[in-house]
C-alpha cells in the first residue's frame, strides 16, 4: 500500500517498486481516469468508491494467487489505512505500508509541474490542481505517523 498526498510521487515510486518487487500496480487515479475520465461532479465520489471496492476484491484474488499488488491510493487518513489494512487481514492477506514523503519544495514542484502536462494534454491519469482544490485536499490529508508505516520512503530531500 502506497499512502502520500497528491502529486508526491506516489506513482513514480509505484513504477520502481514494481519492478523489484514483479508485481502488478493498482491505481485509483488510472481505473478512475480509464473508465470516467475523471469527470467531476456527484457521481465521482460514488464512482470512486466502487472502483476502490472493486480493485480491492480483484488485489486480494491477485495477492491470493501469489503475486505482489502495489496499491497506489493515497490513503490519506489513519481511518483509511485503517480500514484497507483490516480488510486484508480478514482476508489472510499480507500488507506492507510505504509512505512517500516529499519536502515543500519538490512537492510544489511536481505540483506545477503536473498541471503543466494536464494543460497540454499529456497528464494521463492526473487532474489539474487549482488552489481551491488544493485546500480541500490539505484538510484531508493526515500524515501517516512513523508506527503506521512498514517503508518510510523520503523523495528528493535534501
Amino acid at each position: 500500500m502506497i499512502c502520500g498526498k497528491i502529486a508526491s510521487g506516489k506513482s513514480y515510486y509505484a513504477k520502481s517498486l514494481k519492478e523489484k518487487e514483479n508485481a502488478i500496480i493498482f491505481g485509483i487515479d488510472e481505473a478512475t481516469f480509464d473508465l470516467i475520465k475523471n469527470e467531476q461532479g456527484n457521481f465521482y465520489n460514488v464512482f470512486q468508491e466502487r472502483v476502490n471496492n472493486y480493485l480491492k476484491k480483484k488485489a486480494t484474488e491477485v495477492a491470493i494467487a501469489g503475486a505482489n499488488v502495489i496499491l497506489d491510493w493515497g490513503f490519506w487518513t489513519k481511518k483509511e489505512r485503517e480500514e484497507i489494512t483490516n480488510y486484508f487481514k480478514t482476508k489472510n492477506v499480507h500488507v506492507e505500508w510505504h509512505y512517500v514523503d516529499v519536502d515543500e519544495k519538490t512537492w510544489q514542484k511536481n505540483i506545477k509541474e503536473r498541471n503543466k502536462r494536464v494543460e497540454k494534454g499529456n497528464g494521463g491519469s492526473d487532474f489539474y490542481v487549482d488552489e481551491g482544490l488544493m485546500k480541500k485536499l490539505l484538510t484531508m490529508f493526515e500524515e501517516p505517523t512513523k508506527e503506521e508505516i512498514d517503508v518510510w520512503y523520503v523523495l528528493n530531500r535534501k
